[in-house]
């Protein structure tokens, strides 16, 4: 076992009671684990169990990490990148706040919600088959099928809490395995599909400063369409500029913002998203977190 101790400055506008609601959102608790204002998460990088024991104050956030294993240097380097995703300190909101600061529609939303930060996922490939999980079902319904996920195919970290597997643990995954436990038989294939895609080097998910190139490869795979490789882009790599049109929370809080009584399309959204290129992402943060604002 291998223990080291971090401590990482926050942002002076850190809203830490948002990335504790966040992962708190499964209420079993099997990968993560909120209590107060601490976070424990498991996560398999490079074989090894890690976990997280992070403990979030105004001004910083003090981490234990505990790994049943060595933490060589590649281990150390995915372990501190995947403590900077999800504390959500990738994407810095301050430029979007900056670029609609006199907008008419978000900027009232940023007054209300400074400094909103996107929680991303430990890594790509978390978010990527998270993403997939997801696709066409509600959330409590996605929760559930994710924790019956990590349960197949993660492994228990010695603190108790699961680790969410990696490619190679999916891989080995057989496809009645899934499909028994109310999983589509369209979704399971295309999660064992990128898993042994990923295992076999077929599938670079290596941090790419391109994210068109991203995309293109990640569209390439049968069962992956453009939100989930927005969504990908957005969780997993952290890009600033995701356009999120295919999402049904945003098309519906968009038309809730512009005071209509229907979704629009998914042509319009997008070409309403543009305009706020190169800083897309973060309009669909606050597009998201608009649903449970009030006005005032």
């Amino acid at each position: 076992m291998t223990t080291q101790v971090l401590s990482i400055a926050l942002p002076a506008d850190y809203r830490s009671a948002d990335v504790l609601a966040f992962h708190a959102r499964d209420a079993e608790g099997l990968a993560e684990q909120v209590d107060g204002a601490r976070l424990r998460k498991a996560v398999l990088l490079g074989g090894v169990p890690v976990l997280f024991d992070v403990a979030l104050a105004p001004k910083t956030a003090e981490c234990r990490m505990t790994a049943d294993g060595p933490l060589g240097t590649a281990t150390q380097a995915l372990a501190e990148e995947a403590l900077r995703n999800i504390l959500a300190l990738r994407i810095d909101p301050a430029p979007f706040a900056d670029f609609v600061r006199d907008d008419p529609l978000f900027a009232p939303l940023v007054a209300r919600q400074p400094g909103l930060r996107i929680v991303q996922s430990a890594t790509v490939f978390e978010a990527l088959t998270w993403a997939i999980i997801g696709q066409q079902i509600n959330l409590p319904f996605a929760i559930s099928l994710r924790r019956t996920f990590i349960e197949q195919a993660g492994r228990a970290h010695s603190s108790g809490l699961w680790c969410y597997p990696e490619a190679q643990d999916v891989a080995r995954l057989e496809l009645d395995t899934l499909t028994s436990r109310k999983f589509s038989r369209a979704k399971a294939e295309t999660l064992l599909r990128v898993a042994r895609m990923a295992d076999a080097g077929e599938l670079d998910l290596a941090q790419d400063d391109d994210p068109a190139r991203t995309a293109q490869a990640l569209l390439a795979i049968k069962g992956i369409g453009p939100w989930t490789v927005n969504y990908t882009l957005l969780r997993g790599y952290g890009y600033a500029d995701c356009s999120l049109e295919g999402d049904v929370a945003v098309r519906g809080a968009l038309g809730r913002l512009l005071g209509e009584t229907e979704k629009p399309g998914l042509a319009r959204t997008q070409a309403w998203l543009a305009q706020y290129s190169p800083h897309r992402t973060m309009a669909a943060a606050y597009l998201w977190a608009s649903l449970s604002q009030t006005a005032g």
